[in-house]
Formats: structure tokens, C-alpha cells, sequence
């Protein structure tokens, strides 16, 4: 359940309700002093600046207002009906399956966005819910599962948008800028069209009300008073996300509104839900103005900074890590449920057996494959010919899925926590902020520097990630939230250089993707040393890796050094997962099932199941990326979505089965 926070003081509302209108207008006073101007000379000059004022920076005011209160208020509502101080467009996973459908619909029929524009968003965003609200049933909505659910289903629609993009070329690549969430206007019609849906919406809202304060009581208290409760969470939840597509279709994706608006509003002194319907839209509103004005006043010249949508996600990350202590799980997941029912009697062989399948898996990668008279077997001269495209990328799928694999065991074992990823907790994320940072510093930097930029990413991310969850005696809630916050933080940088435009933003593109099809020399013998280099030291490091997950308490009593042993461990993972991940991708979700089918397999020693790791990582990245190439021969989907789509259902499939602990 979550709980509920102290009222604020009687001087919270007042300040609140007077520094926010007062920061906005003083930004918007400096913005319409300090905006650029065509040079004075003529009639023609004094002209052309009154069309910019009142056909552009005004309207655009106005559509930051109006867009803003609309997010606030679907953020309002989801927040209320699943009891959930994180819910929102971006955590539930709304805004990627509404950008989903209209990079589609874009992609396949670029007239057909046009005439239902708003219907594709609600349709991509409604669906996109609803899986993450079907995959969280079982355990009652609990806000961890949800926010994981939607984690994930945005991770798979984000794989899905990324795939289309690069297959359908322009048109899906202009709708993927737009939609980092731009406000830029050249006349009223996106403020007149977006009003009346504001109206509408918050209309509908105030029908609601009741039936939101009895959703406010647990379910069986609901039923009690007579309340439909699937009927009437269902119009709640649509409303919310037709409110929040109907901003996505006019203006793309604006991260973490919705988040920040409810809170904000709590902290203001808003309790009840008449106060929260009323005040949450005001300071989205509000919220999303002053970013805007911001965006406009720093950038250069007539652009912006960065798109709006991107400002704002980088609210994402450090709010949902102050939002975490309002967070309770109903549920906790227990590291040792997840422990193989039976140890093997002779692990030793079954490593061969791993040893031996995973060769196999090389031979038929190397040799098998479609052409356009049915599938061939490669031998010969012919396979001589094949083998300097296709062995260069099995090697680099196979070195970076064991490396992934390698880290989230590391991880696993230093946070005693079993869900724990590269992926999961922000880890690959960090990576790509630092591999962006490179790109906008360097423009087009060696690949030496952008490896060496991931890495140090990653590593702040870790160990940002490790930091926060300390505090919480690594409780596995508050450390899966921290990892979503860090991984929102991180990829709002990804999307701001992502929506410029820009070959520096066709490079994240691929980056994002996970694609191997350009992997050569370089790549694999990269992916060979890595390999070899960073997993040497892990065999002499077992006695570590055996007593961290016991805690810090049972490690120091042992006479281990935690702090110190904690951060070589994360500079090994840190490493791995950025070099992995310059090489495939972030998508994989490797790192998290590698370890996991290494355990239910039976090996529980440390180094047993540091082996059996490797080598399911390498197979199963090497055979998603066999069918990246051969799913829709002749073209190829980057074995990134491939892998996601894998590592994402064994998530929720490995979070339903825990026992459920009061």
C-alpha cells in the first residue's frame, strides 16, 4: 500500500502558490525581452516581429499552459485510481505505446496520421496500459509491479519505435524528432485544438470525484458502498490516457508532467481529491511553462535549448528517486526463492554440456541461413565467402551477452537482489548518457573515447544506483525504482541529442537499436579482449561474491572490506556493460536472465554459476541475433529487439511467481 504523507505546513500552499506563478512570469517577461528579433531597418522588420510575438511566442505560451494542466490532471488521476505516487504517462508506459502507434501509422501510411493523429496515440497508449495493468493483477496493482510492468513494456515499444524508424527511413524519423516534444508554433491551432479536449476532460474529472474518494478506501471498503470497481477504474484510466494522447498527438511526448504535477501539488498542502483535481493541473501548468521559457531563453538564436518533452524528462529521474521513500510494496521479492530447487550432483559436466550446445549454436549461426530459393547450409567455398560477415558479429553478439551476463551476476551478487540488471537498474542507461556527452563534446569521437565515455557513465550510474540503495538496506523495491530513475535521467540526455536531428543522433539511433549488422574486426576483437581481460580477475574473487549477498553486516564480520569491495565489483560491471553495450545496445535484458537460467539449472557455487552465465549469455544473444537476420529475410531487425523481447516476458514471468509477503 502506499502511504499517506504528513500534511504540509500552513505556510506550504501559500509559498507554492506564489513562487511558481511568479517564477513564470518573470521567466516570460525575460524571454520576450531577450528573444531574437529581425533587425529593425523597416516596416517589413517590425512586421515580421509582430508575427513572431503574437503568432508564435504567445500561442506557444498558451499551448504550455494548457498542455501542462492536461498532464497534470491525467498524472491526477492515474495516481489516484491505482493508489500509485508514481504513475503516470511515462512510468505506465502511455506515452512509448502511444508514440509506438503513431510511429507505425506514420511509418506505413503517412496520410493516415494525419486524418487520426489523436486516435492512433489513444489506441497505442490505451494498449500499452492495459498490458501493464493485466501483467500487475495478480498482485493487486502493487505499485513495484507496475512500475517494473511498465518499465518493460516501454522498453519493448521503445525496441519496436527504434526498429520501424529504421526500416521506414524519413517519415518515421521526422515523426520520432517531433516526438521528443517540441512546442514550437506558428499559429493558434495547436492551443485551440488541445483547449477544448482540457475542457472536456476535466469536466469528465469533476464527475468523478466520488467515485475517486471511494477508490481512496481499499477494494472490499469500495464494493461495500456499492462501487463498480473494474467499470469504474476502466473510464478512469481511459480518461487519463485520452488526456495525455491528446498531448502526445499535438505536441509528442512530454516526460514526467503528470509525475511532477500531483507531487508538487502535495507538497503545496493538497490532500484530498478535490484539492488535488484542482491544484495538480496548475502547477503542470505552471511546471511546463517554465520549462518552456527556459528552453527558449538559453538556447541559441531562434532554437531551442533542447525539445521541451526532453527538459522536462530530466525531471523524470531525480523526482522518482524523491518520491521513493512514499512507495511501499505489498510485496518483496525474496532472493532465495529464486534458488534452484535442486543441486546438481555434477555441475562440472553439465558446464560441458552448456560448453558443447553453445558450440552447436556457433556451427548453425555460421552456416545456416535463408536465401531466396529456401534455407541453405553453408560449406566450402561458400562458407568461406559468408564467413567474414557473419563471424565477426557472432563473435561480437557472443563476447557482449557473456560480458552482460557476467555484470548482472556481479550484481545480482553485490545487491543480494535476484532481478538485478545492467538493464533493470539504469546501468546500460548511463552508458548511453555517457556515450551522448562524448558525442556533443567531440561531435564525432573515436571509438576509444565514446567506450571510455560509456564506461564512466555506467559507472556513475552503479554507483548512484548502490549510494540510494544503501540507505534502504538494498531493499529490493527501492532499488528497482532507483534503477528505473536513474535510467529515465539518463535516457531524457539520450533524447535531447536524439532530437536534433543530427547524424550525432542517427548514431544513438543504432546505438539504441542493438544492431551487429555493422560489426567487423574492430568489433569482435574488442569484444574478445573485453571479454577475457574484465572476466579474468572474477574467479579470484569468489570469497567476495560468496559473502555479499549476505549483507553488509554478516560481510563485515567476516573481515570483508564492503566499501571497497563493492566498488571494484561495480568498476568490472561498469565496465562490461559499456563496452556490451556499445557493441549491441541497450535492450537485451540479457544480463537479467543469463544468471537466472544459470541458478534454475541447478548451480549454486559462485564460480559454477559464473560459468554457466557466460555461457547462456552468449547463446542466447548469439541466437537472437541468428534470428535478427533470418526472421524477415532479406531485411534485419536489430537483434536489440530480439533479445528484449525474450528478456522482457521472463521479467514478468519471473516477478509473478514470487511469494507474496505481507
Amino acid at each position: 500500500m502506499v502511504s499517506r504523507a504528513k500534511p504540509a505546513g500552513s505556510a506550504g500552499m501559500p509559498v507554492f502558490a506564489i513562487l511558481l506563478p511568479v517564477l513564470c512570469i518573470s521567466t516570460f517577461a525575460l524571454l520576450i525581452v531577450t528573444r531574437p528579433e529581425v533587425p529593425h531597418g523597416n516596416a517589413d522588420a517590425a512586421m515580421l516581429n509582430g508575427v513572431l510575438l503574437w503568432n508564435s511566442i504567445i500561442p506557444r505560451a498558451m499551448l504550455a499552459l494548457i498542455a501542462g494542466a492536461a498532464l497534470g490532471l491525467s498524472g491526477t488521476l492515474l495516481q489516484r485510481v491505482l493508489r500509485n505516487p508514481i504513475a503516470d504517462a511515462s512510468t505506465l508506459g502511455i506515452a512509448s505505446g502511444a508514440e509506438l502507434a503513431m510511429t507505425a501509422a506514420m511509418g506505413f501510411s503517412p496520410l493516415l496520421i494525419g486524418f487520426s493523429r489523436e486516435m492512433a496515440a489513444f489506441g497505442g497508449g490505451l494498449a500499452a496500459v492495459a498490458i501493464v495493468l493485466a501483467l500487475s493483477w495478480r498482485r493487486g496493482l502493487d505499485p513495484l509491479t507496475v512500475a517494473l510492468s511498465g518499465l518493460i513494456v516501454s522498453l519493448i515499444a521503445s525496441a519496436l519505435s527504434v526498429t520501424l524508424i529504421l526500416s521506414r527511413g524519413e517519415y518515421a524519423m521526422s515523426i520520432h524528432i517531433w516526438g521528443a516534444g517540441s512546442l514550437s508554433q506558428q499559429d493558434w491551432n495547436g492551443a485551440l485544438s488541445l483547449a477544448p479536449r482540457l475542457v472536456l476532460g476535466f469536466a469528465a474529472a469533476l464527475l468523478l470525484v466520488r467515485p475517486l474518494r471511494i477508490l481512496a478506501l481499499d477494494d472490499s471498503g469500495a464494493r461495500s458502498l456499492g462501487l463498480a470497481l473494474h467499470s469504474t477504474r476502466l473510464a478512469i484510466v481511459a480518461l487519463a490516457v485520452w488526456l495525455a494522447a491528446s498531448v502526445i498527438s499535438e505536441v509528442g511526448v512530454i516526460g514526467f508532467v503528470g509525475l511532477a504535477a500531483p507531487a508538487i501539488a502535495r507538497l503545496a498542502g493538497a490532500r484530498s481529491t478535490d484539492k488535488l483535481m484542482l491544484t495538480a493541473p496548475l502547477m503542470g501548468a505552471g511546471l511546463l511553462f517554465l520549462t518552456d521559457c527556459l528552453t527558449q531563453i538559453l538556447g541559441p538564436g531562434f532554437t531551442d535549448l533542447a525539445p521541451t518533452g526532453a527538459a522536462t524528462a530530466l525531471l523524470g529521474g531525480p523526482l522518482l528517486l524523491c518520491l521513493l521513500p512514499s512507495v511501499h510494496s505489498v510485496s518483496v521479492v525474496a532472493a532465495q526463492s529464486t534458488a534452484a530447487l535442486n543441486r546438481l550432483a555434477k555441475p562440472l559436466l553439465a558446464l560441458g554440456a552448456l560448453f558443447v550446445a553453445l558450440i552447436l549454436i556457433f556451427a548453425v549461426v555460421l552456416t545456416l541461413g535463408p536465401a531466396e530459393d529456401g534455407w541453405h547450409v553453408a560449406t566450402g567455398s561458400l562458407l568461406t565467402d559468408l564467413l567474414p560477415f557473419r563471424l565477426p558479429r557472432t563473435i561480437v553478439a557472443a563476447g557482449a551477452g557473456a560480458m552482460l551476463a557476467a555484470a548482472g551476476f556481479i550484481m545480482q551478487r553485490v545487491t543480494g537482489n535476484p532481478i538485478a540488471s545492467p538493464e533493470v537498474l539504469g546501468v546500460s542507461s548511463g552508458a548511453g548518457a555517457g556515450l551522448t556527452v562524448a558525442l556533443f563534446l567531440f561531435g564525432f569521437p573515436s571509438p576509444i573515447i565514446m567506450l571510455l565515455a560509456m564506461a564512466l557513465g555506467a559507472l556513475a550510474a552503479f554507483l548512484a544506483m548502490i549510494a540510494i540503495s544503501a540507505r534502504a538496506q538494498f531493499s529490493p523495491e527501492r532499488m528497482l525504482l532507483a534503477g528505473v530513475g536513474i535510467g529515465a535521467f539518463a535516457m531524457a540526455i539520450v533524447t535531447m541529442v536524439l532530437a536534433q536531428g543530427d547524424m550525432r543522433g542517427y548514431i544513438l539511433l543504432t546505438w539504441l537499436s542493438g544492431s551487429t549488422n555493422r560489426a567487423g574486426a574492430f568489433e569482435a576483437w574488442t569484444a574478445v579482449i573485453s571479454l577475457l581481460v574484465l572476466t579474468a580477475p572474477l574467479p579470484f574473487l569468489s570469497r567476495w561474491l560468496t559473502i555479499l549477498p549476505l549483507g553488509a553486516g554478516p560481510s563485515r564480520a567476516a573481515g570483508l572490506h564492503v566499501g571497497a569491495s563493492r566498488l571494484a565489483l561495480a568498476v568490472l560491471a561498469a565496465l562490461m556493460t559499456a563496452i556490451a553495450t556499445f557493441l549491441v545496445g541497450p535492450l537485451s535484458l540479457t544480463g537479467l536472465i543469463a544468471p537466472h537460467l544459470a541458478r534454475l539449472a541447478g548451480l549454486r557455487a559462485p564460480g559454477h554459476q559464473l560459468t554457466a552465465s557466460l555461457l547462456f549469455g552468449a547463446g542466447v544473444l548469439t541466437a537472437a541475433d541468428w534470428l535478427s537476420r533470418v526472421v524477415i529475410y532479406p531485411y534485419q531487425v536489430p537483434v536489440g529487439l530480439f533479445a528484449a523481447l525474450i528478456g522482457g516476458p521472463y521479467l514478468i514471468w519471473l516477478l509473478s511467481r514470487k511469494e507474496v509477503q505481507q
